[in-house]
């Protein structure tokens, strides 16, 4: 080999030898360098509560949800809203026995039938969790407070306002949500004792809807049918009296049939402003999901809570509505 070549192979060799060094060198910053880390908020919270409604996607418990969910933001509170989609009380009752599984610092939730959510309730507040009832209450149990309307008042003043509405013979018929919800028994009792003592009003039938829109279709044209002597509805949901004018308004007897409903859900409104629906009682969602998050950081903070806290309960008609909305189209939620 001539010493040209030697010299070649030397220089190569030591191009190599160099590169080589540099590539481990690099490439073992690379791997240790340290990224710039992306800054992430962790947002801390004070308690973990959970609202469960008796139907998830209903407007009203929209309502409800929102009231809680401003309260949660304002009191550190992580909130969960969960529950079934359709009214079921079997699913309803798993959603709460699963929410005091995971242990929870507080559950709110509606009382619907004593027979169930009862020992439900007395077995999550011996477990240490404190439970507040929201809309529907159930009174004989160990819940910390019941925060809602007086069912059997509002279903008092939708009688009262009945009377004071029509004059001559009434023959009403009830769509009802539940035969066996607590608030809805109170809602038709109270209705019940408000005009037992007007003779001029019949109580005609009293018909279940199962919260669903369909079925208080249903009954609502079952009833016209059967009973063509009715001219005055109260429906106790919401739902209810909304198909109630729908029902009516196919028949085209808006003007004949008197029909006192529920809550003030933008359907419910539009009716009211056309003047099938002649009136509503009307809750005060909002505040009482406000309330129940309120209500449940004071507990745990040790402050004393009352038992019951009744919200606003009145009776809404057109002429109650604002001036500017009195005819035309509601406004969007």
């Amino acid at each position: 080999m001539s010493r040209l070549s030697i010299i070649a192979y030397s220089v190569c060799g030591l191009f190599f030898s160099v590169s080589l060094a540099f590539s481990l060198f690099y490439g073992y910053k690379v791997i240790t360098h340290d990224l710039p880390k992306e800054k992430k908020t962790v947002e801390t919270y004070n308690y973990h509560f959970v609202l469960v409604p008796e139907e998830l996607d209903n407007e009203y418990w929209k309502l409800v949800e929102k009231g809680a969910k401003d309260a949660a933001k304002k009191y550190g509170v992580f909130l969960e809203y969960t529950g079934p989609k359709q009214a079921n009380i079997d699913d309803h009752v798993k959603t709460i026995e699963m929410s005091a599984a995971s242990k929870v610092d507080g559950i709110m939730t509606q009382g619907l039938s004593d027979e169930q959510f009862t020992p439900l309730i007395n077995r999550i507040v011996a477990s240490g969790i404190p439970v507040v009832t929201v809309d529907t209450d159930a009174a004989n149990s160990r819940r910390l407070t019941y925060i809602g309307t007086d069912n059997y008042y509002s279903g008092y003043l939708a009688g009262k306002a009945l009377i004071a509405d029509t004059f001559g013979e009434i023959n009403v018929a009830i769509i009802t949500g539940s035969f066996y919800a607590n608030h809805m028994q109170q809602r038709v009792k109270g209705f019940e004792n408000a005009v037992k003592s007007e003779k001029r009003i019949n109580i005609i039938t009293v018909q279940e809807s199962e919260i669903s829109r369909v079925k208080a279709a249903e009954k609502a044209n079952q009833i016209l049918q059967e009973h063509p002597e009715v001219n005055a509805f109260f429906g106790t949901s919401a739902l209810d009296g909304i198909e109630i004018a729908h029902v009516v308004t196919k028949f085209h007897k808006q003007h004949q049939i008197y029909i006192i409903g529920f809550d003030t859900l933008p359907e419910t409104l539009n009716f009211i402003r056309e003047g099938t629906i002649t009136a509503t009682v009307v809750q005060e969602p909002y505040q009482m999901g406000y309330e129940a998050v309120k209500m449940m950081v004071d507990h745990i903070q040790g402050k004393k809570v009352p038992p019951i806290v009744h919200t606003e309960t009145r009776i809404l008609r057109k002429a109650d509505l604002p001036v500017s909305t009195q005819s035309g189209k509601a406004e969007g939620n």
